[in-house]
């Protein structure tokens, strides 16, 4: 299973852990779906919309799991992005690690590619 990635700030994460939802952050709920980004996405997602942002989580999740409401579409350039149609509970992410900044930029684990 493929995974994809969410970046988000930790304290909307920290929330949604605690009440069991994850409803998106304010760009999503503008849009109408959470967008994900794809590991080959994940460093211009982050350097084109969180520069200079501290504080943000990186979020794996199986792609799979979300079912018929994870749809890839056009979006930057026309690269198919993950978009989700639905809300996420925070016990589907497979994993989360801190994406903290670097002197080039946001800091990725290793395994992202």
């Amino acid at each position: 299973m493929p995974l994809i990635y969410k970046i988000c700030p930790e304290a909307l994460w920290r929330e949604a852990e605690a009440v069991g939802l994850f409803q998106g952050a304010p760009v999503d709920l503008a849009d109408g779906f959470i967008h994900f980004s794809t590991g080959a996405q994940a460093r211009e997602t982050a350097a084109r919309h969180f520069a200079g942002q501290d504080g943000l989580l990186l979020i794996a999740i199986d792609d799979a799991v979300l079912g018929a409401a994870l749809r890839y579409e056009p979006s930057r350039g026309g690269a198919l992005f993950p978009h989700l149609y639905a809300t996420l509970a925070p016990k589907q992410a497979r994993w989360i690690a801190p994406l903290p900044l670097g002197e080039a930029g946001h800091v990725f684990p290793e395994d992202v590619a």
